[in-house]
């Protein structure tokens, strides 16, 4: 039976990251997802709208929630921000007295109510807690042996851990576990949970690629290949901004950045061109020759590889 959840792309995966979603909806069929897209969901605010308005951010995740409540599914996330932001706002819409009753009445024009019934997961949840890491294991057709591979949470998709409790903020483990699923090795090193920078790269670009490339500096003097994280802004920090974050930390660092479902779906043998890899700036050819020959191989041996 597949699992159903109304997808909320967000506002990257559709801009300027839309490699993500695109690799999103090129492995959901094989771990046995069925979406419904939120095609007339709005932004999160990403937490900037909530510092101008709070009121503002609540309805617009309130108006989100309530047309995943109508369909009768939880939301799907495949941003990390919007994890961190929708969850905070649903935790607070469920438990603080009034308020969600106050936030249904600026929906009320547009016929729209918010009962409390919905959560929010991102896939990296759904993938570990819901889909599960054997099932996960048994769509690997090329593993991931060959690479050492850092796992980059970022900050939202962690917090607020009281509202989520899906993974511990201080030492998670849920991408390591991913990454062992796909046979890969996973790199310890402190900034996988530290900001990429994101946040404030337009306001204070030297202070934010310093700390995108320290983060990536640690990874890298920790034996990783590549990098892979569940976020799109930490991807554009990491992988848009990488040559002036190995500036900043006077290293030349060279490390390809993979989204989540782009790593899931390399290991499931799923073509690279349908997952959108060419679209990054640091080149992840090192990856895709290992990858694809491996793809042929196991095509080779099965006499033909969907």
């Amino acid at each position: 039976m597949a699992l159903k959840y109304a997808l909320y792309p967000g506002c990257a995966a559709k801009g300027a990251t839309p490699e993500l979603y695109q690799s999103t909806m090129a492995i959901i069929g094989r771990l046995g997802i069925e979406v419904v897209e939120l095609t007339a969901a709005s932004c999160c605010g990403a937490g900037v709208v909530a510092e101008a308005d709070p009121d503002v951010a609540l309805a617009l995740n309130a108006r989100t929630f309530a047309q995943a409540e109508q369909l009768g599914l939880d939301v799907m996330t495949i941003c990390g921000t919007c994890q961190g932001v929708m969850g905070a706002a649903n935790k607070r819409l469920k438990t603080e007295p009034g308020l969600r009753e106050r936030i249904n009445r600026v929906l009320e024009p547009a016929g729209m109510t918010y009962r409390g019934t919905v959560q929010v997961k991102h896939l990296l949840w759904i993938v570990v807690r819901e889909v599960g890491l054997q099932r996960l294991g048994e769509q690997v057709r090329v593993s991931m042996e060959d690479f050492r591979i850092a796992p980059f949470y970022g900050c939202y998709i962690l917090r607020p851990s009281w509202d989520l409790g899906f993974d511990d903020p201080e030492n998670p483990t849920s991408l390591e576990k991913v990454i062992r699923a796909v046979g890969g090795e996973p790199v310890a090193y402190a900034g996988r949970t530290k900001c990429c920078g994101f946040p404030i790269i337009l306001e204070k670009e030297a202070i934010a690629v310093a700390m995108a490339g320290t983060n990536m500096k640690e990874a890298k003097d920790g034996g990783a290949d590549f990098m892979v994280t569940p976020c799109p802004l930490c991807h554009m920090s990491l992988d848009i901004y990488q040559d002036r974050a190995g500036k900043a930390v006077n290293t030349q660092l060279n490390l390809p950045i993979l989204h989540l479902p782009q790593l899931l779906g390399l290991a499931m043998g799923i073509p690279p061109k349908d997952l959108g890899v060419s679209r990054h700036l640091v080149p992840v050819d090192s990856i895709i020759r290992l990858t694809e020959k491996k793809r042929a191989e196991a095509a080779k041996g099965q006499g033909g590889l969907g």
